[in-house]
């Protein structure tokens, strides 16, 4: 009896998403433990146990898999749907959960890492700063912008500065805490004061752009 079930081709398909997967993990891997310069293609694709021919075929060149890696961290923590407007949904739930997503990934060991990377390769290489800022930071600040405008337009809140509200909501919750561990003379806030730091920024936000009508 044939088997009528046809084997899904073409790029998309989950072995290729598990390779996608792989190159990226070993890109990160390799980024942070040997620097940008000295990370070929020919080693990512060793450590991700896949041809070079395969890495190329996801990613054209290396600044594209950087970006993508510097990417793919950042949406493991923050998913694009976190910056959503769900009907029914508390805008102080909606960014609570932003933030802790943030606080986490700021603070996390490879996050550190790679603004240490990027602080050292910043002044050698102004092009590979700038994808990593529009790959991460970039990429948060414009989707806090694009929610914080819903949030205005619903009058949950009085934003007319959603660019310059997402900057300071960003920058209240890396606070002094993140600057001490870049500078490694400090350790990441967890647990009950990582929620209570994360619970007083959104407080503050919230009371800073407060309608007056309320």
């Amino acid at each position: 009896m044939s088997n009528n079930l046809s084997t899904p081709s073409g790029p998309g398909r989950p072995k290729d998403l598990a390779k996608r997967q792989a190159i990226l993990d070993a890109a990160k891997i390799l980024f942070l433990s040997k620097g940008y310069a000295n990370t070929s293609m020919d080693a990512v694709a060793a450590e991700a146990g896949v041809s070079k021919l395969t890495v190329y075929s996801h990613f054209n060149d290396k600044e594209t898999l950087f970006a993508a890696a510097v990417m793919a961290k950042c949406e493991e923590q923050l998913p694009t749907l976190f910056f959503e407007l769900p009907d029914g949904i508390a805008v102080e739930t909606v960014l609570l959960n932003i933030a802790r997503g943030f606080h986490q990934l700021i603070n996390s060991d490879e996050s550190v890492n790679l603004h240490r990377l990027m602080a050292t390769l910043g002044s050698q290489d102004p092009k590979l700063s700038l994808i990593f800022f529009e790959a991460g930071p970039e990429r948060m600040l414009h989707g806090m912008e694009r929610l914080l405008i819903k949030v205005h337009q619903s009058g949950a809140l009085s934003i007319d500065k959603p660019r310059n509200a997402a900057e300071h909501f960003f920058c209240l919750l890396k606070g002094a805490g993140n600057f001490r561990l870049l500078y490694g003379c400090g350790e990441p806030v967890t647990g009950d004061a990582a929620e209570a730091h994360v619970r007083e920024v959104v407080g503050l936000f919230m009371r800073a752009y407060r309608p007056e009508s309320v």
